[in-house]
């Protein structure tokens, strides 16, 4: 089967995900996550908390929480990233990961290989892929 033949129930996430990954910590400061995202050129970033996966910090989070709320560069990352950390497998079809985004209004799913974080899809991701097919 060509790549063409492939319908989007067939791509699965793992095929297309980022596997770059940064983690951090809750006390790492909103300076260091934008330097962190704009040197890496990523739009994510997964908070750990006692070395688990707990929140994902986002460049939206970024841009619409440290200005609506006024915080300093200083502040902790924990005041501004999104939790319960939302994720999906690597082995589902992309269109499970498109419905899981739209039904909880989000743009990026942490995924994971049995129970650990192996990378990020994004919804970019998801219309790049759509754009090949």
């Amino acid at each position: 089967m060509s790549r063409e033949d492939l319908t989007l129930s067939d791509i699965l996430v793992g095929d297309i995900m980022a596997k770059t990954l940064i983690s951090v910590n809750t006390s790492t400061t909103l300076l260091q996550i934008a330097k962190m995202m704009e040197q890496g050129r990523i739009g994510a970033i997964i908070v750990k908390k006692d070395d688990n996966p707990f929140g994902i910090v986002t460049d939206r989070d970024f841009a619409t929480k440290v200005a609506a709320n006024k915080l300093s560069l200083d502040s902790p990352v924990e005041k501004i990233m999104s939790t319960p950390l939302i994720t999906i497998n690597h082995d589902e079809p992309i269109s499970t990961a498109a419905k899981r985004m739209t039904d909880k209004k989000i743009r990026k799913l942490a995924v994971t290989n049995n129970g650990n974080i192996v990378g990020i899809i994004t919804s970019t991701d998801l219309v790049t892929q759509l754009a090949k097919n």
